[in-house]
């Protein structure tokens, strides 16, 4: 496990693409979030660029009753929304999973509500990131 600026990051080594997607949503889940965006950038390049690239998703993360704290107390907050968690495969052929700080993703709004909102959010985040 390492941590980027702005990131929260695991190696789950040479496992299956899709078992470490599994895994990911299933302890997002675990901790109230679902997925409620998947992008898939290899399909999206191959078809808008048609270049190859490795597998990766992006996987946007919402937990209800957070996302409703939040924009209960500022509906701009909208723009850091949902959670990104990303899923790539490494020219090694090991899989990493990678989760936005989302203390780090909060700096710009001056809201003392809203910072303890994101420590909430860091905290389960960081239980879904020990899960895999």
């Amino acid at each position: 496990m390492s941590d980027a600026k702005y990131g929260m990051t695991v190696n789950l080594g040479k496992i299956p693409f899709d078992e470490a997607l599994a895994r990911t949503t299933a302890a997002l889940k675990t901790e109230g979030f679902g997925v409620i965006t998947e992008i898939d950038v290899k399909e999206t390049m191959k078809k808008k660029l048609d270049v190859d690239f490795r597998n990766y998703k992006i996987l946007g993360a919402c937990n209800p009753p957070l996302a409703h704290g939040a924009l209960s107390t500022d509906l701009m907050l909208g723009l850091l929304l949902p959670c990104n968690v990303i899923v790539f495969e490494e020219d090694s052929g090991d899989v990493t999973v990678s989760i936005a700080d989302p203390i780090e993703m909060f700096k710009i709004v001056d809201n003392p509500a809203v910072a303890g909102l994101a420590e909430k959010v860091k905290e389960k985040l960081i239980r879904v990131r020990s899960a895999l």
